[in-house]
């Protein structure tokens, strides 16, 4: 670890519990789209916009890191079908995205990623479409590499490369940081970085997969991993 420059980190279920934040921009979508467009509800039932979502995703396998993307083709087929045209996309768009970014990060993240940040060139490696401006964490990071952006998401090694170049130093230099042992551990681990596992929840670690260069419970024990001082 004494030889880390560049130090990139997952942000869903790392930096904040992501599960609980999609439901509620699932719900809050679902209500809008009933108010101003109750077609949509009267003529999909869930399991037809899961069907919907899966053909979409199907169709569009080459954009399928990009989530935004396929959202708005899914709201855009729905919105047409109904017979109200694609354009409530952008409005039912910004709904979602409020919502999705209304987190909670957990208490730890904001005074290490502080300290770290002074000492490693921090960046967020993302296969969301979190907004790190609106959440208010982006001084924080030197740098968001997002699957969008890369145009690969974890764990291709080709998003873990755009992150070791936008972080400047080799990928034996750089560590990733993340709570998922294949999409972010065994991706990192392929793509040649260091890895850390972060096991919130006290799991087993899969056997079939090489294990990480280090474990933490949260992000804020990164500091006594790599010897860094909070200040």
């Amino acid at each position: 670890m004494r030889d880390i420059r560049t130090i990139t980190l997952d942000l869903d279920d790392t930096l904040w519990a992501i599960h609980p934040v999609i439901e509620r921009a699932e719900q809050a979508l679902h209500d809008w789209l009933s108010a101003e467009y109750p077609r949509i509800g009267e003529m999909f039932s869930a399991d037809d916009i899961v069907e919907l979502r899966e053909a979409v995703i199907a169709e569009h396998w080459e954009r399928n890191h990009d989530f935004t993307f396929l959202r708005r083709v899914i709201l855009a087929r729905l919105g047409v079908a109904a017979g109200y045209g694609d354009g409530l996309v952008d409005d039912a768009m910004a709904v979602f995205s409020t919502a999705r970014n209304d987190v909670e990060v957990f208490p730890e993240v904001r005074p290490t990623l502080s300290v770290l940040r002074e000492e490693y060139c921090v960046i967020a490696v993302t296969n969301g479409n979190a907004d790190v401006d609106r959440i208010g964490i982006s001084d924080l990071f030197h740098e968001v590499i997002s699957a969008t952006s890369a145009g690969a998401a974890k764990p291709n090694p080709r998003i873990f490369e755009t992150a070791v170049q936008a972080g400047g130093a080799g990928p034996d230099q750089t560590l990733h940081v993340g709570d998922h042992p294949e999409i972010d551990v065994a991706g990192a681990n392929e793509a040649g970085l260091k890895s850390v596992w972060v096991n919130r929840h006290g799991q087993d670690w899969p056997d079939h997969l090489h294990p990480p260069d280090g474990i933490v419970r949260d992000v804020g024990e990164l500091l006594d991993l790599l010897g860094v001082a909070a200040r």
